[in-house]
Protein backbone atom coordinates (compact mmCIF):
# COMPACT_ATOMS: atom_id res chain seq x y z
CA UNK A 1 0.00 0.00 0.00
CA UNK A 2 3.02 1.99 0.87
CA UNK A 3 4.45 1.74 -2.57
CA UNK A 4 1.41 1.94 -4.56
CA UNK A 5 1.02 5.76 -2.77
CA UNK A 6 4.65 6.94 -3.46
CA UNK A 7 4.15 5.84 -7.11
CA UNK A 8 1.04 7.20 -7.13
CA UNK A 9 0.91 9.82 -4.93
CA UNK A 10 1.15 13.19 -7.34
CA UNK A 11 -1.83 11.75 -9.58
CA UNK A 12 -4.26 11.06 -6.21
CA UNK A 13 -3.16 14.21 -5.05
CA UNK A 14 -3.97 15.91 -7.93
CA UNK A 15 -7.16 14.27 -8.78
CA UNK A 16 -8.29 15.12 -4.59
CA UNK A 17 -7.86 18.77 -5.80
CA UNK A 18 -9.94 18.31 -8.91
CA UNK A 19 -12.61 16.42 -6.90
CA UNK A 20 -12.26 19.47 -3.70
CA UNK A 21 -12.32 22.40 -7.05
CA UNK A 22 -15.20 20.45 -8.40
CA UNK A 23 -17.37 20.09 -4.97
CA UNK A 24 -16.56 23.31 -4.29
CA UNK A 25 -17.57 25.34 -7.95
CA UNK A 26 -20.96 23.02 -7.55
CA UNK A 27 -21.70 24.58 -3.55
CA UNK A 28 -20.88 27.65 -3.94
CA UNK A 29 -21.30 28.53 -8.46
CA UNK A 30 -20.35 32.25 -9.14
CA UNK A 31 -18.60 32.96 -5.75
CA UNK A 32 -15.74 30.23 -6.94
CA UNK A 33 -14.63 32.91 -9.34
CA UNK A 34 -12.25 34.74 -6.32
CA UNK A 35 -10.40 31.32 -6.95
CA UNK A 36 -9.27 32.02 -10.19
CA UNK A 37 -6.38 34.47 -9.35
CA UNK A 38 -4.97 30.87 -7.71
CA UNK A 39 -5.01 28.70 -11.07
CA UNK A 40 -3.99 31.65 -13.12
CA UNK A 41 -0.74 32.09 -10.85
CA UNK A 42 0.18 28.34 -11.46
CA UNK A 43 -0.29 28.61 -15.08
CA UNK A 44 1.71 31.81 -15.19
CA UNK A 45 4.44 29.99 -13.08
CA UNK A 46 4.04 26.30 -15.98
CA UNK A 47 4.31 29.12 -18.77
CA UNK A 48 7.78 31.10 -17.60
CA UNK A 49 9.32 27.61 -16.74
CA UNK A 50 8.35 25.77 -19.68
CA UNK A 51 9.93 27.60 -22.31
CA UNK A 52 13.73 27.47 -20.55
CA UNK A 53 13.04 23.78 -19.23
CA UNK A 54 12.32 22.26 -23.50
CA UNK A 55 15.16 24.30 -24.43
CA UNK A 56 17.99 22.83 -22.15
CA UNK A 57 16.26 19.63 -22.60
CA UNK A 58 16.46 19.00 -26.31
CA UNK A 59 19.90 20.83 -26.86
CA UNK A 60 21.56 19.11 -23.66
CA UNK A 61 20.38 15.49 -25.14
CA UNK A 62 21.51 16.37 -28.70
CA UNK A 63 24.87 17.99 -27.53
CA UNK A 64 25.62 14.90 -25.57
CA UNK A 65 25.45 12.53 -28.31
CA UNK A 66 28.11 10.35 -28.83
CA UNK A 67 28.57 10.13 -32.69
CA UNK A 68 28.86 6.76 -33.92
CA UNK A 69 28.39 4.72 -37.61
CA UNK A 70 28.76 1.00 -35.88
CA UNK A 71 24.67 0.85 -35.50
CA UNK A 72 23.16 3.10 -38.41
CA UNK A 73 21.04 0.62 -39.59
CA UNK A 74 19.25 -0.51 -36.96
CA UNK A 75 18.75 2.97 -35.03
CA UNK A 76 17.67 3.86 -38.63
CA UNK A 77 14.63 0.88 -38.74
CA UNK A 78 14.50 1.79 -35.02
CA UNK A 79 13.33 5.44 -35.87
CA UNK A 80 11.10 4.46 -38.23
CA UNK A 81 9.48 1.89 -36.17
CA UNK A 82 8.71 4.37 -33.45
CA UNK A 83 7.22 6.98 -36.18
CA UNK A 84 5.36 4.49 -37.64
CA UNK A 85 3.51 3.08 -34.38
CA UNK A 86 2.99 6.38 -33.38
CA UNK A 87 1.26 7.74 -35.79
CA UNK A 88 -0.95 4.46 -36.30
CA UNK A 89 -2.15 5.11 -33.05
CA UNK A 90 -3.03 8.85 -33.54
CA UNK A 91 -4.63 7.66 -36.19
CA UNK A 92 -6.75 5.36 -34.71
CA UNK A 93 -7.77 7.77 -32.23
CA UNK A 94 -8.54 10.38 -34.76
CA UNK A 95 -11.35 7.61 -36.00
CA UNK A 96 -12.61 7.21 -32.60
CA UNK A 97 -12.87 10.83 -32.06
CA UNK A 98 -15.05 10.66 -35.51
CA UNK A 99 -17.01 7.93 -34.36
CA UNK A 100 -17.47 9.48 -30.82
CA UNK A 101 -17.62 12.89 -30.86
CA UNK A 102 -16.76 14.55 -27.73
CA UNK A 103 -18.72 17.69 -28.16
CA UNK A 104 -21.89 15.71 -29.03
CA UNK A 105 -23.67 16.14 -25.80
CA UNK A 106 -22.62 19.76 -25.28
CA UNK A 107 -25.31 22.32 -25.57
CA UNK A 108 -23.08 25.11 -26.10
CA UNK A 109 -19.49 26.09 -25.84
CA UNK A 110 -19.07 26.82 -22.28
CA UNK A 111 -15.49 28.32 -22.85
CA UNK A 112 -14.95 31.63 -25.52
CA UNK A 113 -12.16 33.18 -27.02
CA UNK A 114 -11.87 34.71 -30.43
CA UNK A 115 -8.96 32.82 -32.23
CA UNK A 116 -7.53 34.57 -35.78
CA UNK A 117 -7.63 32.25 -38.62
CA UNK A 118 -4.36 33.30 -40.80
CA UNK A 119 -3.46 31.80 -44.01
CA UNK A 120 -1.65 28.13 -43.89
CA UNK A 121 1.32 30.02 -44.95
CA UNK A 122 1.96 32.65 -42.61
CA UNK A 123 0.88 30.11 -39.63
CA UNK A 124 3.62 27.25 -41.56
CA UNK A 125 6.24 30.27 -41.05
CA UNK A 126 5.27 31.37 -37.72
CA UNK A 127 4.92 27.76 -36.25
CA UNK A 128 8.82 26.59 -37.69
CA UNK A 129 10.22 30.28 -36.91
CA UNK A 130 10.71 33.80 -35.08
CA UNK A 131 11.92 37.19 -36.81
CA UNK A 132 13.45 38.30 -33.25
CA UNK A 133 15.89 35.90 -30.89
CA UNK A 134 13.74 37.54 -27.90
CA UNK A 135 10.52 36.24 -29.70
CA UNK A 136 11.46 32.92 -28.90
CA UNK A 137 10.47 32.88 -25.35
CA UNK A 138 7.22 33.31 -25.72
CA UNK A 139 4.99 30.08 -24.93
CA UNK A 140 3.40 31.22 -28.58
CA UNK A 141 6.79 29.91 -30.10
CA UNK A 142 7.16 27.27 -28.48
CA UNK A 143 7.76 25.13 -31.97
CA UNK A 144 10.30 27.69 -33.16
CA UNK A 145 12.01 27.51 -30.02
CA UNK A 146 12.58 23.12 -29.96
CA UNK A 147 14.17 23.63 -33.75
CA UNK A 148 16.57 26.46 -32.18
CA UNK A 149 17.26 24.46 -29.26
CA UNK A 150 17.78 21.21 -32.26
CA UNK A 151 20.16 23.16 -34.02
CA UNK A 152 21.97 24.26 -30.64
CA UNK A 153 22.25 20.50 -29.89
CA UNK A 154 23.87 20.34 -33.03
CA UNK A 155 26.08 23.04 -32.94
CA UNK A 156 27.10 21.84 -30.10
CA UNK A 157 28.24 18.67 -31.14
CA UNK A 158 29.77 20.06 -33.89
CA UNK A 159 31.74 22.08 -31.68
CA UNK A 160 33.53 19.03 -30.05
CA UNK A 161 36.20 19.69 -27.43
CA UNK A 162 35.47 23.35 -27.87
CA UNK A 163 32.10 23.63 -27.17
CA UNK A 164 32.99 21.94 -23.57
CA UNK A 165 32.08 24.22 -21.57
CA UNK A 166 28.92 25.08 -23.20
CA UNK A 167 27.54 21.48 -23.32
CA UNK A 168 28.17 21.19 -19.65
CA UNK A 169 26.59 24.39 -19.08
CA UNK A 170 23.58 23.13 -21.14
CA UNK A 171 23.38 19.49 -18.96
CA UNK A 172 23.70 21.72 -15.52
CA UNK A 173 20.89 24.08 -16.57
CA UNK A 174 18.68 21.48 -17.76
CA UNK A 175 19.25 19.80 -14.20
CA UNK A 176 18.45 22.93 -12.70
CA UNK A 177 15.36 23.49 -14.58
CA UNK A 178 13.85 20.01 -14.31
CA UNK A 179 14.27 20.46 -10.26
CA UNK A 180 12.00 23.82 -11.01
CA UNK A 181 9.31 22.33 -12.86
CA UNK A 182 9.38 19.58 -10.13
CA UNK A 183 8.71 22.37 -7.65
CA UNK A 184 6.28 24.19 -9.57
CA UNK A 185 4.28 21.13 -9.95
CA UNK A 186 3.68 20.74 -6.06
CA UNK A 187 1.48 23.51 -6.05
CA UNK A 188 -0.38 21.93 -9.05
CA UNK A 189 -3.33 20.27 -6.84
CA UNK A 190 -4.12 23.60 -5.63
CA UNK A 191 -3.59 25.32 -8.96
CA UNK A 192 -5.99 22.86 -10.89
CA UNK A 193 -8.98 22.74 -7.66
CA UNK A 194 -9.01 26.21 -7.90
CA UNK A 195 -9.13 26.18 -11.83
CA UNK A 196 -11.72 23.33 -12.15
CA UNK A 197 -13.61 25.25 -9.04
CA UNK A 198 -13.81 28.01 -11.33
CA UNK A 199 -14.97 25.97 -14.42
CA UNK A 200 -17.81 24.29 -12.59
CA UNK A 201 -18.81 27.35 -10.74
CA UNK A 202 -19.19 29.33 -13.76
CA UNK A 203 -19.78 27.26 -16.76
CA UNK A 204 -21.68 24.55 -14.71
CA UNK A 205 -21.90 20.39 -14.53
CA UNK A 206 -22.35 20.09 -18.17
CA UNK A 207 -18.60 20.04 -17.99
CA UNK A 208 -18.61 16.44 -16.60
CA UNK A 209 -19.99 14.81 -19.42
CA UNK A 210 -17.75 16.21 -22.23
CA UNK A 211 -14.77 14.91 -19.78
CA UNK A 212 -16.26 11.41 -18.82
CA UNK A 213 -16.83 11.09 -23.06
CA UNK A 214 -13.39 11.90 -23.44
CA UNK A 215 -12.03 9.50 -20.75
CA UNK A 216 -14.40 6.29 -22.17
CA UNK A 217 -13.18 7.17 -25.78
CA UNK A 218 -9.20 7.33 -24.31
CA UNK A 219 -9.49 3.65 -22.69
CA UNK A 220 -11.80 2.08 -25.14
CA UNK A 221 -9.27 3.28 -27.86
CA UNK A 222 -5.99 2.43 -25.52
CA UNK A 223 -7.13 -1.36 -24.59
CA UNK A 224 -8.14 -2.01 -28.32
CA UNK A 225 -4.67 -0.80 -29.21
CA UNK A 226 -3.11 -2.38 -26.30
CA UNK A 227 -5.08 -5.99 -27.30
CA UNK A 228 -5.01 -5.79 -30.98
CA UNK A 229 -2.30 -3.74 -32.59
CA UNK A 230 0.29 -4.88 -30.31
CA UNK A 231 -0.64 -8.16 -31.20
CA UNK A 232 -0.58 -7.34 -34.98
CA UNK A 233 2.59 -6.14 -34.19
CA UNK A 234 4.06 -8.76 -32.82
CA UNK A 235 2.57 -11.36 -35.71
CA UNK A 236 4.43 -8.78 -38.33
CA UNK A 237 7.45 -9.24 -36.40
CA UNK A 238 7.26 -13.39 -36.27
CA UNK A 239 4.10 -14.37 -37.40
CA UNK A 240 1.71 -16.68 -34.52
CA UNK A 241 4.46 -17.96 -32.60
CA UNK A 242 5.74 -13.70 -31.94
CA UNK A 243 2.12 -13.41 -30.69
CA UNK A 244 2.49 -15.77 -28.26
CA UNK A 245 6.18 -15.25 -27.23
CA UNK A 246 5.22 -11.43 -26.99
CA UNK A 247 2.02 -12.13 -24.69
CA UNK A 248 3.93 -14.91 -22.30
CA UNK A 249 6.41 -12.18 -21.79
CA UNK A 250 4.57 -8.80 -21.41
CA UNK A 251 2.84 -9.91 -18.03
CA UNK A 252 5.13 -8.60 -15.97
CA UNK A 253 6.52 -5.53 -17.82
CA UNK A 254 2.65 -4.83 -17.74
CA UNK A 255 2.18 -5.00 -14.07
CA UNK A 256 4.96 -3.13 -13.55
CA UNK A 257 4.15 -0.49 -16.06
CA UNK A 258 0.71 0.20 -13.92
CA UNK A 259 2.73 -0.24 -10.07
CA UNK A 260 5.20 2.20 -11.30
CA UNK A 261 3.34 4.43 -13.35
CA UNK A 262 6.86 5.09 -15.10
CA UNK A 263 7.89 4.12 -18.51
CA UNK A 264 11.60 4.90 -17.05
CA UNK A 265 10.94 2.48 -13.76
CA UNK A 266 9.77 -0.32 -16.33
CA UNK A 267 13.07 -0.12 -18.46
CA UNK A 268 14.63 -3.51 -15.98
CA UNK A 269 11.59 -5.31 -16.65
CA UNK A 270 11.17 -4.66 -20.33
CA UNK A 271 15.16 -5.55 -20.56
CA UNK A 272 14.38 -9.05 -18.98
CA UNK A 273 10.85 -9.81 -21.43
CA UNK A 274 12.95 -8.46 -24.58
CA UNK A 275 15.91 -11.08 -23.53
CA UNK A 276 13.38 -13.67 -23.10
CA UNK A 277 11.89 -13.16 -26.22
CA UNK A 278 15.01 -13.34 -28.08
CA UNK A 279 15.20 -10.38 -29.38
CA UNK A 280 19.33 -9.80 -29.74
CA UNK A 281 20.75 -6.99 -27.12
CA UNK A 282 22.47 -5.31 -29.20
CA UNK A 283 18.90 -3.92 -30.02
CA UNK A 284 17.30 -4.38 -26.38
CA UNK A 285 20.62 -2.04 -25.05
CA UNK A 286 19.47 0.66 -27.19
CA UNK A 287 15.60 0.38 -28.35
CA UNK A 288 14.30 -0.39 -24.88
CA UNK A 289 15.98 2.41 -23.23
CA UNK A 290 15.26 4.90 -25.73
CA UNK A 291 11.55 3.72 -26.50
CA UNK A 292 11.60 4.71 -22.83
CA UNK A 293 12.12 8.27 -23.39
CA UNK A 294 10.92 8.60 -27.27
CA UNK A 295 8.65 6.15 -27.87
CA UNK A 296 5.20 6.99 -26.61
CA UNK A 297 2.28 5.50 -28.51
CA UNK A 298 -0.12 5.82 -25.33
CA UNK A 299 0.66 9.81 -24.75
CA UNK A 300 -0.11 9.91 -28.65
CA UNK A 301 -3.43 8.98 -27.98
CA UNK A 302 -4.29 10.88 -24.95
CA UNK A 303 -2.65 13.88 -27.32
CA UNK A 304 -5.52 13.62 -29.72
CA UNK A 305 -8.09 13.24 -26.81
CA UNK A 306 -7.30 16.19 -25.64
CA UNK A 307 -6.64 18.55 -28.67
CA UNK A 308 -10.60 17.10 -29.12
CA UNK A 309 -11.61 18.51 -25.85
CA UNK A 310 -10.27 21.44 -26.28
CA UNK A 311 -11.30 21.77 -29.87
CA UNK A 312 -14.92 20.85 -28.18
CA UNK A 313 -14.92 23.24 -25.09
CA UNK A 314 -13.67 26.15 -27.26
CA UNK A 315 -16.50 24.90 -29.74
CA UNK A 316 -14.15 24.42 -33.03
CA UNK A 317 -14.30 21.41 -35.21
CA UNK A 318 -11.52 18.79 -34.70
CA UNK A 319 -12.36 17.81 -38.59
CA UNK A 320 -10.36 20.20 -41.42
CA UNK A 321 -7.39 18.57 -43.09
CA UNK A 322 -5.14 21.47 -41.81
CA UNK A 323 -5.93 20.89 -38.53
CA UNK A 324 -5.38 16.83 -38.59
CA UNK A 325 -1.95 16.94 -40.10
CA UNK A 326 -1.09 19.49 -37.50
CA UNK A 327 -2.29 16.95 -35.06
CA UNK A 328 -0.39 14.12 -36.14
CA UNK A 329 2.55 16.35 -36.39
CA UNK A 330 2.40 17.60 -32.53
CA UNK A 331 1.67 14.03 -31.30
CA UNK A 332 5.04 12.87 -33.05
CA UNK A 333 6.87 15.61 -31.75
CA UNK A 334 5.36 15.41 -28.46
CA UNK A 335 6.42 12.17 -28.01
CA UNK A 336 9.60 12.82 -28.72
CA UNK A 337 9.59 16.40 -26.29
CA UNK A 338 8.16 14.94 -23.78
CA UNK A 339 10.93 11.93 -22.52
CA UNK A 340 12.88 12.59 -19.93
CA UNK A 341 11.13 15.84 -18.67
CA UNK A 342 9.47 15.24 -15.42
CA UNK A 343 5.52 15.76 -16.24
CA UNK A 344 6.31 16.27 -20.12
CA UNK A 345 3.00 15.55 -21.14
CA UNK A 346 2.23 18.62 -19.71
CA UNK A 347 5.06 20.31 -21.68
CA UNK A 348 3.07 18.63 -24.85
CA UNK A 349 0.14 20.19 -23.56
CA UNK A 350 1.47 23.54 -23.49
CA UNK A 351 3.36 22.92 -27.15
CA UNK A 352 -0.44 21.59 -28.99
CA UNK A 353 -1.87 25.37 -27.60
CA UNK A 354 0.63 27.13 -28.30
CA UNK A 355 0.48 25.76 -31.71
CA UNK A 356 -3.30 26.01 -32.32
CA UNK A 357 -3.46 29.51 -31.01
CA UNK A 358 -5.44 28.63 -28.10
CA UNK A 359 -5.75 30.91 -24.53
CA UNK A 360 -3.94 29.75 -21.35
CA UNK A 361 -7.62 29.12 -20.67
CA UNK A 362 -7.32 25.80 -22.57
CA UNK A 363 -4.05 24.29 -20.39
CA UNK A 364 -6.29 22.91 -16.93
CA UNK A 365 -8.85 20.98 -19.05
CA UNK A 366 -6.10 19.52 -20.97
CA UNK A 367 -4.01 18.74 -17.97
CA UNK A 368 -6.75 17.11 -16.19
CA UNK A 369 -7.63 14.35 -18.89
CA UNK A 370 -3.58 13.83 -18.73
CA UNK A 371 -3.14 13.08 -15.04
CA UNK A 372 -7.11 11.22 -15.46
CA UNK A 373 -5.72 9.03 -18.49
CA UNK A 374 -2.00 8.65 -17.19
CA UNK A 375 -1.91 4.84 -15.54
CA UNK A 376 -3.77 3.17 -19.33
CA UNK A 377 -0.85 5.74 -21.37
CA UNK A 378 2.02 4.37 -19.30
CA UNK A 379 1.37 0.83 -19.68
CA UNK A 380 0.90 1.59 -23.83
CA UNK A 381 4.10 3.57 -23.81
CA UNK A 382 6.43 1.14 -22.09
CA UNK A 383 4.61 -2.57 -23.17
CA UNK A 384 5.06 -0.98 -26.65
CA UNK A 385 8.50 -0.76 -26.30
CA UNK A 386 9.22 -4.45 -26.40
CA UNK A 387 6.99 -4.72 -28.99
CA UNK A 388 8.99 -2.44 -31.26
CA UNK A 389 12.26 -4.01 -30.25
CA UNK A 390 10.56 -7.29 -32.04
CA UNK A 391 9.35 -5.42 -34.89
CA UNK A 392 13.01 -3.67 -35.08
CA UNK A 393 14.83 -7.11 -34.78
CA UNK A 394 12.44 -8.39 -37.74
CA UNK A 395 13.52 -5.67 -39.97
CA UNK A 396 17.13 -6.15 -39.21
CA UNK A 397 17.91 -9.52 -38.53
CA UNK A 398 15.46 -10.95 -41.04
CA UNK A 399 11.81 -12.56 -41.09
CA UNK A 400 13.28 -15.65 -39.62
CA UNK A 401 14.77 -14.31 -36.31
CA UNK A 402 13.10 -16.29 -33.91
CA UNK A 403 13.38 -19.50 -35.39
CA UNK A 404 16.90 -18.94 -36.21
CA UNK A 405 17.49 -17.62 -31.84
CA UNK A 406 15.17 -20.66 -31.34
Amino acid sequence: MHNFYRNYKGILWLIAGIIAGSIAGLIFGERVKVLKPIGDIFLNLLFTAVIPLVFFSVSSAIGGLKETNKLTRMMTVMTLVFLATVLISASLTILAVKLFPVHEHMTAAPLTETIVKKPFGDQLTQLLTTSEFFELLSRKSMLAMIIFSVLTGFATLRSGTKGGDFSRFLNAANEVFKNLFVIIMKIAPLGLGAYFAYQVGVFGPQLFGTYARSLGIYYGTGAFYFVVLFSFYAFVAAGVKGIKIYWKNNIIPSATAIGTCSSIANIPANLEAAGKMGIPEYITSVTIPLGATLHKDGSSISSIVKMAVVFALFGKGFDSVETIALALGMTVLVSIVEGGIPNGGYVGELLFISAYGFPPEALPPAMIIGTLVDPMATLLNSTGDTVAAMLVTRFTEGKNWLTTKA
